[in-house]
């Protein structure tokens, strides 16, 4: 293992020998994300990725390495852990927990670089993880309580900031944030009687819990090689998780908001291997619009230049999004309306 790496960067030395492994030639840090120290090591026979956890808990990573291991077994691009001397996937040292995967190759795409044929292949792809996910876990209960934020409670963190926002003698991006988050009062103000129920029937299940374009890998004839991101395996609505991937995959970084024809395609393809009705999708539409609406975080990172994300995307896409809300719910259900359109009587509402 190379001297020249720093201590706080380099696993603990002979971690890696508790593999069945050749002896690593080289290990070089890779980039992760915030807190969270990962590793290639290169041997003679290929390359692994090394994932340490600073304080994991065992039985949920176990579980999840049960779920990859079950998924790569049936034929999934999912990696599973390889396992160490002894059978074990999780290992630990000084206190630490590490698992050795496969070093996976391919390339990231954005979803908008997708054609639509490769679209509905990824939705597809989505669905046959979710009918694995159903038939390798334990049921789930149908009765999830999803909490609602309050439009209220986001008025209120809006004022809160505007308070914050220099008036007469700021700069232009003052004026800029400014505006923002006038913008999104008034929002919040005009579509405070669009708030979803606090529960609806739906499908629930296992999900990925973070199915976006950085967990994609993907080969050079355009097919997926390796659905990445497992430790956000998480339960809920299964349309909840389609309608996020949809709106994290195809949404554009301008005016143009959600690119509706990928989503057709991706949801098209969701259907033809996990088939839902249109009304969850519909409803998950409308929660996903309201949380967008009511998550000012996104507002306060890029304005205010305070930590956080608040995880869904690009805060412009919410005034584009409340601007064509019908259009979004009749668009993500589409595909369930031609599956419909010739059975009679048989048509989805929403409502």
């Amino acid at each position: 293992m190379p001297t020249s790496q720093s201590a706080d960067t380099e696993p603990p030395p002979r971690l890696l020998r508790r593999w069945e492994i050749d002896a690593p030639e080289g290990v070089s840090r890779v980039a992760a994300g915030h807190g969270r120290r990962c590793w290639r090591a290169d041997t003679a026979g290929g390359a692994f990725f090394l994932k340490e956890y600073a304080e994991p808990v065992r039985r949920r990573v176990l579980f999840q390495h049960t779920v990859t291991t079950a998924l790569d077994e049936a034929g999934l691009p999912v990696l599973a852990p390889v396992p160490a001397r002894g059978g074990r996937t999780l290992v630990t040292a000084a206190g630490r927990g590490y698992v050795l995967y496969p070093w996976v190759g391919g390339r990231g795409r954005g979803g908008l670089e997708l054609t639509f044929g490769q679209c509905e292949s990824l939705g597809e792809l989505l669905g046959r993880l979710h009918a694995a996910l159903d038939g390798l876990t334990p049921p789930v209960q149908q009765s999830l309580l999803v909490p609602t934020p309050r439009a209220a409670d986001a008025a209120a963190a809006v004022d809160a900031m505007l308070r914050d926002v220099p008036g007469d003698g700021g700069t232009d991006f003052d004026a800029l944030t400014g505006r923002r988050l006038r913008e999104r009062r008034e929002l919040l103000t005009e579509f405070a009687g669009h708030q979803p129920p606090e529960i609806e029937v739906s499908t629930v299940g296992h999900l990925h819990g973070a199915f976006h374009a950085g967990h994609l890998r993907y080969g050079g004839a355009g097919n997926v090689t390796a659905v990445l991101g497992w430790d956000g395996l998480t339960t809920g609505p299964v349309a909840g998780e389609v309608v996020r991937a949809a709106a994290r995959l195809f949404a554009c970084e301008d005016e143009r908001g959600l690119d509706l024809d990928r989503v057709q395609a991706f949801v098209r393809g969701h259907r033809s291997a996990f088939p839902l009705d249109a009304g969850q999708i519909q409803s998950a539409v409308h929660r996903e619009w309201w949380e967008r609406l009511c998550d000012v975080a996104p507002l306060r990172h890029r304005y205010l230049g305070e930590d956080g994300t608040g995880g869904r995307g690009l805060a412009a896409l919410v005034t584009w999004w409340s601007a064509q809300l019908d259009r979004t719910l009749d668009a993500f259900a589409a595909p369930y309306a031609a599956v419909y359109a010739d059975v009679p009587g048989d048509s989805p509402a929403y409502g």
